[in-house]
């Protein structure tokens, strides 16, 4: 008596490569939950996206501050760094759209220059952040046990001091100079800071997806564990990671803002939005656009960032569809 896929006429196929794919199957069967035209996951986040308001204006201004930060040597008006002490506190006018510091200096062209540090920072202390904590929590997530109480106790160690006075503590060690060097000294003390939040995410998303079944069949199958952490673990972490990144580019300018105002950061004659505001504080009440403006650009930079990653979260949330 012929078995069932032979009275049908379907003659199997050998499923071959450790994978299962609908050529491997019966003639006239397909994948679970696998339909036509179906639209991929990228595609729907993207989809959801462009359909954000929030999203989109996030994006713009995003765009338009790195546009600036870009273009900085054409779009300011003068130097940054050069006073004329002849036009000090100069109202906002054709001449000096923003006005004028006590040192004669164009405000304008300090705000347009100060976008680069702010961006700088922002940008290089959150990568500097994810290629260490990254890899510290996929270890702790996905080989446990000592490994990941070693690191994890680290990371609460760090926790244990609040964001800012940890950063005034490294930056008061490191001594705070102008110039790239500098920056670099602001940017590796926010970095530190932010380890920890990268670790811990990544470790909580390593320790669901470590349990899924495709993981198991990787380990059956002989997948060494470094191919299975970077091909199959990572991906699947990648949503919040992205979402964190933006929304963290907003924090670190935020406290690199902050160290500036106390005089830990960076340091002049190097523009910079936080160290603007801690020169012309005393001046607020007599000329209060000194403050004004470079307290403008801090809020409207976070803000765009944060509407980008609120947009970026809802886009990539599985749960929306």
């Amino acid at each position: 008596m012929a078995n069932g896929g032979d009275s049908l006429g379907m003659k199997p196929r050998t499923i071959s490569g450790g994978s299962l794919r609908e050529t491997d199957l019966p003639l006239g069967l397909a994948l679970p939950g696998r339909v036509e035209g179906s639209e991929a996951p990228l595609a729907q986040a993207i989809r959801r996206l462009r359909r954000s308001t929030t999203a989109l204006v996030g994006a713009a201004i995003v765009a338009a501050l790195v546009g600036v930060a870009i273009f900085a040597d054409v779009l300011a008006p003068q130097s940054p760094i050069v006073s004329d002490q002849t036009h000090t506190f100069e109202r906002p006018s054709w001449d000096y759209p923003l006005g004028t510091d006590q040192l004669g200096r164009d405000m304008l062209s300090r705000i347009i220059h100060g976008s680069r540090i702010s961006l700088a920072v922002g940008v290089s202390s959150v990568l500097l952040a994810l290629f260490l904590g990254v890899p510290l929590g996929m270890i702790a997530g996905y080989y446990g046990g000592r490994v990941d109480t070693g690191v994890m106790r680290t990371m609460d160690l760090i926790l244990a001091f609040p964001i800012y006075l940890l950063a005034i503590i490294l930056m008061v060690i490191f001594t705070p100079t102008a110039g790239l060097i500098g920056t670099m000294k602001v940017t590796g003390a926010i970095a530190i800071v932010r380890i920890p939040i990268y670790a811990r995410l990544v470790r909580g998303s390593v320790l669901s997806v470590k349990e899924k079944e495709y993981i198991e069949a990787c380990r059956a199958l002989g997948v060494r564990d470094p191919w299975i952490l970077w091909r199959h673990i990572l991906p699947n972490c990648l949503a919040p990671i992205i979402v964190t990144t933006t929304l963290g580019i907003a924090t670190s300018i935020i406290v690199e803002a902050t160290l500036s105002f106390l005089g830990l950061g960076t340091q002049p004659p190097t523009p910079s939005w936080g160290w603007d505001l801690k020169a012309n504080v005393s001046f607020i009440q007599a000329n209060p656009w000194l403050s004004l403006f470079p307290g403008l650009a801090i809020f409207v930079t976070v803000l765009g960032f944060n509407l980008f990653g609120d947009g970026l979260r809802d886009a990539l949330d599985p749960r929306l569809k």
